[in-house]
Formats: C-alpha cells, sequence, structure tokens
C-alpha cells in the first residue's frame, strides 16, 4: 500500500445537502459582492461623546490575510474561521465521519455509475442462479458456475443468493480501501493541520462553528505553478447539515483565492451524491470532467479490489480572471 504526498491525499469529500441557489457567475466582483454580503456590518468607532457602550471588539488579526470569520449564513449563529490548534482532533472527528459514510455510497450508490460492472455481475449472478430445476427439461445446461455450486450444495436458495454476496463483496472491499484512505490521509495531511495549512503560504483551514463548536471543516492549498487554489476536505457534521454551512464553507475559500490574487480555484471530488455536484455548481465550479481510472491513495489494485470496487473522480474548476 502506497500513501501520496498530501497533495495526493487531499481530496474533496462533500456530505452535507444543501441550499443550491446559483451565484451570480464567477467574476470577480459577483464573488466579491457575495463573499461581503456574508460579513456582518461593523460598528463605527465612537467619538469624544459617544454613547456609554463600548463597541464590539475588532476582528483578530489573520496570519494569511484573512479579515476574520464569515457572518451566520442566513442568520443562523454559524461563522466561519482560522482552526484553532484545540480545535484539530475535532476537525478529525468531522473528516473521519465524513469519510466512512462513503463505504455504502461506493459500494451500493456508486454502482450506478459503472454499467460495465453491472453487465458484469448480472452475468455472474445469472450463471450462478440459472440452475434448472429438472434434468428431464431441454434447455440448455447451466453454466458451469451454477453446477458446481448446486451440485456442492444441493441448494437453489444459497445459489440464488450469489447476487447478495457480491454486494456484500461490494460493501467489504469498499471498507478495506476507504479505511486504508483515512489511514493515508490521518498520518499525513490530517495529522498536523497546523504544519500542513495554516504555516504554508497560499494554504488555510477554516472550520465552521456554531454554539461554540465545530461542526464543519474546508482547507485551501495553492498551487504556484498554475496561480490556482485547491479546495480540499470539506465536510459537514452529519447533525448540522440543511443549514448552508457548507456553502458558506466553500465561499470561505472563493474569498481567499480572490483576496489573494489567484487565478482560479479547483477541486477533485469521488462524492457519489447528487447535492455535493449541485453545491459546487451552485458556488459557480464548472465540470471540467470525470476518469474511471483514479487511484485512491491506499489502493492495493489487486484483480479483486479491481473487480469490487470502482470510483469515479470528476473535477471542477472556477475561473475568478484570466491570467
Amino acid at each position: 500500500m502506497h500513501c501520496g504526498p498530501p497533495d495526493m491525499v487531499c481530496e474533496t469529500k462533500i456530505v452535507a445537502a444543501e441550499d443550491h441557489e446559483a451565484l451570480p457567475g464567477a467574476k470577480k466582483d459577483a464573488l466579491l459582492a457575495a463573499a461581503g454580503a456574508m460579513w456582518p456590518p461593523l460598528a463605527a468607532a465612537p467619538g469624544p461623546a459617544a454613547a456609554p457602550a463600548a463597541p464590539p471588539p475588532a476582528p483578530v488579526p489573520q496570519p494569511h490575510g484573512d479579515a476574520g470569520g464569515v457572518g451566520p449564513p442566513e442568520g443562523r449563529g454559524v461563522y466561519i474561521r482560522e482552526i484553532r490548534a484545540a480545535e484539530q482532533e475535532a476537525a478529525r472527528r468531522i473528516f473521519y465521519d465524513g469519510i466512512m459514510e462513503r463505504i455504502p455510497n461506493t459500494a451500493f450508490r456508486g454502482l450506478r455509475q459503472h454499467p460495465r460492472t453491472q453487465l458484469l455481475y448480472v452475468l455472474l449472478a445469472g450463471g450462478w442462479c440459472s440452475v434448472r430445476p429438472c434434468p428431464a427439461l431441454r434447455s440448455p445446461a447451466p453454466p458451469l458456475p451454477a453446477a458446481l455450486c448446486f451440485a456442492l450444495t444441493r441448494s437453489l436458495l444459497l445459489t440464488c443468493l450469489v447476487p447478495a454476496g457480491l454486494l456484500g463483496l461490494r460493501y467489504y472491499y469498499s471498507r478495506k480501501v476507504v479505511l486504508a484512505y483515512l489511514d493515508c490521509a490521518l498520518h499525513t495531511d490530517m495529522a498536523d493541520i497546523e504544519q500542513y495549512y495554516m504555516k504554508p503560504p497560499g494554504s488555510c483551514f477554516w472550520v465552521a462553528v456554531l454554539d461554540g463548536n465545530v461542526v464543519g471543516i474546508v482547507a485551501a492549498r495553492a498551487h504556484a505553478a498554475d496561480n490556482t487554489v485547491e479546495l480540499l476536505r470539506m465536510s459537514v457534521d452529519s447533525r448540522f447539515r440543511g443549514k448552508g454551512i457548507a456553502k458558506a464553507l466553500g465561499r470561505k475559500v472563493l474569498e481567499f483565492a480572490l483576496v489573494h490574487n489567484y487565478s482560479a480555484v479547483v477541486l477533485g471530488t469521488t462524492a457519489v451524491k447528487v447535492a455535493a455536484h449541485k453545491l459546487y455548481e451552485s458556488l459557480g465550479f464548472r465540470h471540467m470532467g470525470s476518469s474511471d481510472r483514479y487511484v485512491m491513495p491506499g489502493m492495493t489494485l489487486s484483480l479483486a479490489e479491481r473487480l469490487f470496487f470502482q470510483v469515479r473522480y470528476h473535477r471542477y474548476r472556477l475561473q475568478l480572471r484570466e491570467e
């Protein structure tokens, strides 16, 4: 098993079904307006004759040029700010829980994205289950796998359980690959978020906070070669979905890219749920293509793994300005 470097394991994961109202295009002014609308107005500094009440404290300066936390989306009390050292464990928990949801999604929902695999399973299951009930029937001879299974078990029921066995194998290998992927991620960038995201220039890691609790995460990493920022590690606690948190996290990355004059924001995802892709589109991203040949960190590429685990990798891009 090979664990790639951090940029190979930082695969975007959005697990929240959110509000999908589209943003007004991908132009810089429109995006800045959308980002600015999320900030609460700052109180003016009181003059000599100001009221006795003290103004709210100014935001704490951010080391990455970030202006502070995003105001509550739709007034629900959620705000976005840079992660603090004490919150890394909470961020890892949200990341872990979100990735673990990928096991059943990939094993079962993801099968619909791979018609050739479906055909193969139909042939295998059909071959195993097409045992003729009576030798006197003049139907064609049953396929060899079914004949062997029926000869060994003398049970038509067990023979017909093969389709369930195929799905069970898909679940087993999906779990195996996802756990290996998690092991790689939790020993690379997610092991020390401050080192990988807060110290390097052009990178940052934010949390969504509700009532003092971390309920969502997102990261950004710059690529100097093409002057882009990659959106990474987006995930929302399952108990707080549907509140616009994922969209607020995505907008934070777009704002970060605009403030630092990057030309585009890119992301890659293996998300199966349609809601995740609608969320990307609502933020202004364009789908740039997909591939069935993507190799997740932790994959062994064994024959059984290839047969029972498939994943489709999607690429998205939001162009902020022309180079």
